[in-house]
């Protein structure tokens, strides 16, 4: 009767442990996040490695193991893993890759859009850059893909963006962007 009792429990924990063979391990608490070098897919130019150490101290202030890679995100949307992020990803031994594409709303009209709630005025650009022209710049909305894809899986875990409002400068605006794109990854973070 012992040897029969002993044959039920020790069947159903090597099924167990068979089965856990087949499924990708959970990340760790401290999954360890692998950033690529932010895509830049507009027509606004901006310093995508500075976008990219700004995201990458962002993550690191809320609490999460980033480190920045060498690979870029691609320009196309939506956003995918490229061969050379995964592979990069490995060698660093990260559980997520978090892409980054900066994009113009206006480049793409036929895709759907959020409703858009202005509360004052548009800000004028003290931009450098805008010296020459005559009168106030004025700066519309950029929008950055945010795509969180964990190592193993094609499908991201995270795939949004963040319509941000032009600040006075085209660097305070995507820096504001990196910020709170790493705020929406940490809550993703949470919840795997």
């Amino acid at each position: 009767m012992r040897l029969l009792c002993l044959g039920l429990v020790f069947v159903p924990a090597i099924a167990l442990a068979l089965a856990a063979q087949h499924f990708p391990s959970q990340p760790k608490s401290a999954a360890k996040v692998c950033v690529a070098t932010v895509g830049n897919a507009s027509t606004t130019s901006a310093f995508v490695e500075r976008m990219t150490e700004r995201l990458t101290k962002s993550l690191k202030q809320n609490k999460v193991n980033a480190v920045a890679m060498e690979s870029r995100t691609t320009e196309k949307y939506p956003l995918e893993l490229s061969s050379d992020n995964g592979d990069e990803a490995k060698l660093k031994e990260c559980d997520y890759v978090v892409l980054s594409l900066i994009r113009d709303p206006r480049q793409h009209p036929y895709e759907p859009q959020p409703p858009q709630i202005a509360v004052g005025g548009r800000v004028p650009s003290i931009d450098a850059s805008d010296s020459g022209s005559h009168g106030p710049v004025y700066r519309d909305n950029l929008e950055v893909a945010i795509g969180l894809f964990r190592i193993g899986r094609l499908k991201p875990v995270l795939d949004t963006y963040i319509l941000e409002r032009p600040a006075s400068s085209v660097s305070d605006t995507l820096f504001l962007a990196m910020d709170h794109e790493a705020n929406r990854v940490q809550q993703e973070l949470k919840k795997h």
